[in-house]
């Protein structure tokens, strides 16, 4: 890095939030999808007036600028591909407001989701998104990629759980939008349209988020079925009837043959899907709400449904979706991780899809995932080191996007774009909607310095 550019950020944020070493730098080139490329810098910003600054240096520059939070992403949309600085916001990491009153609290974008849900219990309050890595990964990073969890199937998603953000745009332009309401409609709703847009228009410095009240109490069971057809009925049933669970995930077969593998649970040769459920609500009312889901569930093709009755129980009836991940390290060096979205009623012909492209592709595809909206993560199992596997993986993969926009589906759910999606991207969007988007991020970034090169496919226009 040029010294007179290293000192200009040493300006803004000071010496000690500056790294342009290297090995400094390095762990900062990566996230969860394994790939990496070496940042010139990294900046560690503290405050929103920093950000502002980092950002006008960069356009005066002409630098790539990719905000970051804690890599827990599994897309490559953090990955310095281009060069340029790694913005840092861990840093950024206080709870300013937890209003009760009003149901709001309002963070900064490097509070982990963990830390902001443990601050929220004390006033019976939490905030509706949970994904896998909550214990790591920070509020700014599940708005970049509108990351949800399970808990989406009843509360929704970081952008229905959002009210406002301050922000800097790729222009560096300050702005506020949305409101601390949980009404209003004046002028275009900014808000959603920065959740998702992973770091691509402006850096979120700032949310309000919108809490909801802690459920007096919640059940747990488990329901196993003959085949994923069976369960994808009881999938249908239980989402069709008033009471909706806070939880609603499955595993197929192939999930449960691999934790019959490499696990002592004892699950018999018999169950080829499994459901795990959550429903929550008043204490009084929840053992016929309990009925209710546990009705919806008796389908043809069920095996047994077994009820948590104590948290022990609870922990006992989760093992088995707690195991796969092992399960899958063991399996194979790599897994190519999709999270895919079809309709609830296509679940089945999705799952029927991907084991006849298991057999053409000679390539071991698990499936498991959230199945109340359909979101399902498919696992191809793969070796890096073996070419030829990685070729047909690959066009596995995009054989697996074919079938899912097929089936009416989209091609991420929670895991966002970046770069492992980007190229697919054009298979989803027509041409005419592309263009308004690449138009919208021009207004947002004239010079393109934020995230180059991600989420979008490049415009030929």
């Amino acid at each position: 890095m040029r010294e007179d550019l290293q000192q200009e950020l040493i300006t803004i944020v000071g010496s000690e939030a500056v790294l342009t070493d290297p090995g400094d730098c390095w762990p900062y080139g990566y996230d969860n999808s394994r790939r990496h490329a070496l940042p010139q810098a990294v900046v560690f910003a503290t405050r929103h007036a920093q950000i502002r600054e980092i950002v006008a240096l960069c356009n005066r520059r002409q630098i790539p600028l990719i905000a970051r939070g804690k890599g827990t992403g599994t897309t490559g949309a953090t990955v310095p591909d281009r060069g340029g600085i790694i913005l840092s916001l861990e840093r950024m990491d206080r709870i300013l407001e937890i209003d009760p009153a009003n149901r709001i609290a309002r963070v900064e974008p490097g509070v982990t989701n963990q830390a902001l849900q443990q601050a929220l219990q004390p006033y019976g309050f939490f905030w509706p998104p949970d994904p896998t890595s909550a214990a790591i990964c920070t509020v700014g990073g599940n708005l970049a990629y509108n990351s949800a969890g399970p808990r989406a199937v009843k509360y929704n998603t970081p952008r229905e759980n959002t009210l406002g953000l301050q922000a800097v745009t790729g222009a560096g332009t300050e702005i506020r939008t949305g409101v601390i309401t949980t009404k209003g409609v004046v002028g275009y709703d900014l808000t959603r349209l920065l959740i998702g847009s992973e770091g691509t228009l402006a850096i979120i410095t700032e949310a309000v988020l919108k809490l909801t009240p802690l459920p007096e109490a919640k059940t747990t069971f488990r329901a196993t079925y003959r085949d994923m057809h069976a369960a994808a009925r009881a999938v249908s049933a239980i989402m069709a009837q008033p009471i909706t669970p806070c939880a609603l995930e499955f595993m197929d077969g192939a999930s449960l043959n691999m934790v019959r593998s490499y696990s002592d649970l004892e699950l018999p040769d018999t169950v080829g899907a499994l459901l795990m459920v959550e429903v929550d609500g008043p204490a009084h009312g929840l053992t016929e709400s309990l009925q209710a889901v546990t009705e919806a569930a008796r389908v043809e093709g069920v095996i047994d449904i077994e009820v948590a009755n104590s948290e022990q129980e609870v922990d006992q009836l989760w093992r088995t979706r707690k195991a796969l991940s092992p399960a899958l390290r063991n399996i194979a060096p790599k897994k190519i991780n999709e999270d895919v979205v079809v309709p609830v009623s296509r679940i089945p012909d999705l799952i029927s899809g991907l084991a006849q492209l298991s057999h053409e592709y000679d390539i071991q595809i698990v499936n498991f995932g959230h199945a109340g909206n359909g979101n399902i993560h498919v696992n191809l199992l793969t070796d890096p080191d073996d070419p030829e596997k990685m070729a047909r993986a690959h066009e596995c993969l995009g054989r697996t996007f074919d079938l899912v926009l097929q089936l009416g589906g989209t091609l991420s759910g929670e895991h966002g774009v970046g770069l492992e999606k980007r190229d697919f991207v054009d298979r989803e969007i027509e041409p005419a909607t592309l263009q308004l988007m690449h138009a919208i991020r021009q207004q947002f970034d004239p010079l393109g310095i934020l995230n180059p090169g991600k989420m979008l496919p490049e415009s030929h226009t």
